[in-house]
């Protein structure tokens, strides 16, 4: 986002920042029509990225007579969807609602981009998976509501664990062992690949009880290095060190070939790589297997997220109360919540979508392997408390630098983390927001 601009964070008044932050900005102009004239129905103006997401709108659309629903296809957040947000804010025109990662979240809010709209969101709290309403607040101001998230758990060769004489490992430290055991049977097999993104970090971070982010009394805390992420820090940099993980990037065409051929056994992901695998890893048909992910404690079940995203609601919406009940209803109606599994391959935000029978049944990819009851549970305990912060646009691509540098030997993952900390923290000091550690 070229055009993001940032002012000084206050907890209390973010939702006024647009006046300073954003010129131009004003309740005059929105994608959502004034009050409608009686007897005709409100529109709300919806932008969104996800193909497959305006089914849900046609359900809404049919079911209501009173709002509708004005869906556009944009692009995607980094492919540009958000600089046009911005840029439509700026000028007074933005939609009502656009689909916004939680990540991004906090960027919008610190540039006043978005309506504190608590007062209509609160009453669905408890309708949502605790991490997926936290990750849609700041400061306790509500954005956006849930659409979808992505609980994390180990995918593994179920028939090469048999192989190997290992089972899914319970705890890191048999995670560990499980890796010294393929590679010395094996010098050319490996357990798994070094994490090589910033948000597998941050998820792993997030499992062992790190919190990168924060806000107290009216300023943002920054905490990338705490002592549970250098923890994950360490225990990468031990397999790296001891050669027993390849450092190659998840989801690249070699990382299909080497997931399929036997070279890497297991990876960590979130729920919506299901779909990745059946399309671009035929091969590994009958073959996987999903576990909860390896725990520091053992006995426990803590996992981390990794992506899902709001149906946020814009600065200068008309109607933000029709705007957030239209939300709610997309994320949780059984019909909406049933089309976004089929056509856009999401793992829901919502608890009753979570529940619902198509994510009961058996994976004939999996093996019959009833899978979503690993992630349902997976995004049951997920700590409720991390917070991304606004400089992720920054902090991304230094941590992904970074991690190549330690795949190639030269960087340490313990030592990426204080850098990271420290630019962070000056980044954001540069750009006029309060900082404390």
């Amino acid at each position: 986002m070229t055009s993001r601009r940032f002012k000084r964070f206050t907890v209390a008044t973010i939702a006024t920042l647009t006046v300073a932050a954003l010129t131009g900005c004003s309740a005059a102009g929105s994608g959502t029509s004034s009050d409608a004239p009686h007897g005709k129905p409100v529109t709300i103006e919806f932008w969104g990225s996800a193909i497959g997401q305006e089914k849900s709108v046609d359900l809404f659309n049919k079911a209501h007579a009173d709002v509708q629903i004005k869906y556009t296809q944009i692009s995607a957040g980094s492919a540009g969807g958000y600089e046009k947000m911005l840029n439509a804010v700026k000028a007074g025109n933005a939609p009502c609602l656009g689909q916004v990662s939680y990540d991004t979240i906090p960027s919008f809010a610190s540039a006043g981009a978005l309506e504190d709209i608590s007062k209509y969101a609160k009453p669905s709290k408890d309708l949502f998976a605790p991490a997926a309403w936290g990750l849609s607040s700041v400061g306790g101001q509500v954005y956006g509501i849930p659409v979808d998230v992505g609980p994390m758990a180990l995918y593994y060769r179920a028939d090469l664990f048999k192989q190997y004489g290992i089972e899914a490992p319970a705890t890191w430290k048999d995670f560990a062992t499980a890796a010294a055991t393929v590679h010395t049977s094996n010098p050319n097999a490996y357990l798994t690949t070094l994490p090589l993104s910033t948000y597998d970090i941050g998820a792993l971070a997030w499992q062992a009880g790190g919190q990168w982010f924060g806000t107290k009394d009216n300023a943002w805390q920054v905490n990338i290095n705490d002592k549970p992420s250098q923890q994950v820090a360490q225990y990468w940099q031990g397999l790296v060190d001891d050669q027993l993980v390849v450092a190659e990037p998840a989801f690249d065409t070699a990382w299909y070939t080497s997931i399929q051929d036997g070279r890497v056994l297991s990876f960590v992901g979130a729920a919506w790589a299901v779909a990745l695998l059946e399309q671009n890893a035929p091969g590994l048909s009958g073959k996987l297997a999903v576990a909860k992910l390896p725990q520091w404690q053992e006995g426990k079940s803590v996992s981390g997220n990794r992506g899902g995203s709001d149906n946020a609601v814009l600065k200068g919406c008309k109607n933000p109360k029709e705007a957030t009940e239209a939300a709610v209803w997309l994320s949780t109606n059984k019909d909406s919540v049933n089309s976004y599994i089929k056509n856009t391959g999401i793992f829901p935000a919502s608890v009753s979508g979570q529940n619902l029978p198509v994510l009961a049944q058996g994976s004939d990819f999996f093996n019959g392997q009833k899978i979503y009851d690993v992630f349902s549970s997976a995004a049951k305990n997920t700590p409720a408390d991390w917070a991304w912060g606004p400089t992720m646009t920054t902090l991304q691509p230094q941590i992904n630098d970074g991690l190549k540098l330690v795949g190639a030997g030269q960087e340490t993952i313990p030592k990426l983390l204080d850098s990271a900390q420290s630019s962070t923290v000056a980044d954001m000091k540069a750009h006029g927001l309060t900082v404390t550690k």
